[in-house]
This record gives C-alpha cells, structure tokens and sequence, in this order.
C-alpha cells in the first residue's frame, strides 16, 4: 500500500468523512473543509458528523439533533445554532469564524443553524 493510500485509511478510520447524508438546501456532507461548520456526535471531533455550509437555514439531521457533542467552524462567516425550546420559543448560540468545541455545552440543544442572526430568538 503506497504512503498515500495508508494515509487516506487512516483519514477515513478516524471519521473525517462522514456518512450523514446531507438533508437541505446550503448543507452537505464532506471532509471537513474551509467555509463550513461541522458538527460530531462525540467530544473530541468525533463520531457520526454532518457539516453545515453557509448560507441559509437548515434543519440538523436526525443523528445529530439535540446530540452534537463537538463542533468546529471553519466557516468564513458568523453562523447560529438554534434551540426550538418551545413554540415559537427560541435560543440561540452564534458560532464565531474559527470557533471549536471538542465538549460542546450546547450538546442536548442543536435544533437547526443559520448564517442570519436570528431576531425571533434569544442568546441562549
């Protein structure tokens, strides 16, 4: 096996890629990359991940609602996780451009993300 092909195993091993399958418009699943917000369902940047990418709404996908142990921004812009925690009852957290958090507190509350600040929400 060449250097680069062991290389790209241990990529894959080690759950960069992800398996979500992208679920709105301004979403997909990839490598992590430049101008997205990605989001893991274990601390440390690990397990099942979905990444968001700018601009837009969408909704968190299923294996990741309300269990986004992780995160990482490497997203150009400000971007909101979302908390529904009632209706018509919102918070919000903004995600700064470089912001990460391989323990997320926000953890039991990823509902959906946006790159416009919410006006309907609090800062949660």
């Amino acid at each position: 096996m060449s250097r680069r092909a062991a290389a790209l195993a241990i990529v894959l091993a080690a759950g960069f890629l992800s398996a979500t399958p992208a679920s709105a418009e301004g979403t997909r699943t990839l490598e992590r990359g430049v101008g997205e917000v990605c989001f893991h369902t274990e601390p440390g940047y690990a397990g099942a991940s979905w990444c968001y990418r700018p601009p837009g709404y969408a909704d968190v996908p299923a294996p990741l609602h309300n269990n986004a142990a992780s995160f990482e921004s490497n997203a150009d812009v400000t971007v909101y996780a979302l908390d529904w925690v009632g209706p018509g009852d919102c918070l919000y957290r903004t995600i700064w451009t470089g912001d990460r958090s391989p323990n997320w507190e926000w953890r039991n509350k990823l509902d959906a993300v946006q790159s416009v600040r919410p006006t309907d929400c609090k800062p949660g």
